[in-house]
């Protein structure tokens, strides 16, 4: 049932955005899909094995790089087909936290970020689903220029093969976060065919356990991702533990209060036996004081839970709010630990890039010098 007040978007035929084209993607295609293809240009269906690895694991921008296939094939599927739907048009390198924000173009000349972190366990990636972000959060900088369009599930995966072509031979990228531009769960059928190209052991080969996607909880696609039998982490955008204070920080919350939120995360760990991570940005003077902590501690309290605290990073259209000190943090940690919630602080990463969590946009801007 559609609850009143939400009209959830449904995504044009993506095929018309490369009509004019007259080309089909081939970033998005599934290795049966692509099977279907080569039959139809009277090719075996082996090579499409060859071709999947071509497209995702190798991430070649140009098809005179296939070089195990026929030269004919490689002719015809240029004349027939897209092989990379982005473009990088910057990328801005973090080196105190070894992180770098990807600026790319898109066919119909929309723009996405996405960012890619180098750690000491691997590498992983924050990928966008949207062009821009139409939840209208009052602390994010997706959300500033209203949504622009959903992408494709060759323009999400995409990103992740166009960062992985950015690392030393022999790595890859590990994990992956939807974190990035936009509602995850505003574009389900994209997201989730996106998801499963990932984990495709001829492509990217990322473990389903090694995905997490964020929401601001849409309580219709939580409910229904927990149906789909993926042990993908769920993250769930909380940021305050009443109905009033979350309604000021998330227009969201005007549609779902809390309880129908957190009735629909507890199904979702109850289902796939994965642990929900609550994501809380603390905000100075907002939603960072003791009494936030104590209520939030007994929302969570005996949940399969964990939750992540990301004191909140600069937004040049958000002055009005500021990141919490350190002593802040620290309390707000403690009490949520006093009462057996499993806590964490989450490490800033690209924030001198404007990398950092709810930081991303849909196009680039000039930076504004802050004090």
């Amino acid at each position: 049932m559609q609850e009143p007040g939400y009209m959830p978007l449904k995504i044009a035929d993506p095929a018309l955005l490369f009509e004019a084209l007259g080309k089909t993607p081939l970033v998005g295609m599934t290795p049966d899909e692509m099977a279907d293809l080569l039959a139809e240009l009277g090719e075996p269906r082996f090579r499409a094995r060859q071709l999947f690895q071509w497209v995702y694991q190798k991430g070649v921008k140009d098809f005179a790089a296939m070089t195990n296939l026929p030269a004919r094939l490689r002719e015809r599927l240029a004349e027939r087909t897209i092989l990379r739907l982005l473009e990088t048009e910057t990328a801005q390198y973090d080196q105190k936290t070894s992180t770098t924000k990807f600026l790319f173009r898109l066919h119909d000349g929309s723009k996405v970020e996405s960012v890619l972190m180098r750690q000491s366990w691997g590498n992983s990636v924050c990928i966008t689903t949207q062009v821009g972000c139409r939840m209208g959060c009052t602390f994010c900088a997706s959300t500033v220029g209203g949504l622009v369009r959903n992408l494709t599930a060759g323009e999400i995966v995409d990103q992740i093969v166009m960062m992985q072509r950015e690392l030393p031979e022999g790595e890859r990228v590990s994990s992956v976060v939807l974190m990035g531009s936009g509602e995850p769960l505003e574009n389900y059928d994209h997201v989730l065919r996106a998801i499963r190209l990932m984990h495709e052991p001829d492509g990217l080969n990322i473990g389903y356990r090694h995905i997490t996607i964020s929401t601001s909880g849409i309580v219709p696609g939580m409910l229904k991702l927990a149906e789909e039998g993926l042990p993908i982490t769920l993250a769930l955008s909380l940021h305050a533990p009443t109905n009033e204070l979350r309604r000021q920080l998330m227009p969201v919350a005007r549609i779902w209060p809390i309880e129908e939120v957190l009735a629909a995360a507890r199904a979702y760990g109850e289902k796939t036996g994965r642990r929900v991570t609550y994501e809380y940005i603390l905000i100075e003077e907002v939603n960072d004081g003791p009494e936030e902590a104590a209520a939030l501690a007994r929302l969570l309290k005996g949940s399969l839970a964990h939750v992540n605290l990301i004191p909140m990073n600069p937004v040049d259209e958000r002055p009005q709010y500021r990141r919490p000190g350190q002593e802040r943090v620290n309390r707000f940690k403690a009490i949520l630990e006093s009462s057996g919630v499993a806590t964490t602080v989450r490490r800033s990463m690209g924030g001198e890039i404007d990398a950092a969590c709810g930081q991303l946009r849909n196009r680039a801007q000039r930076r504004q010098q802050r004090r």
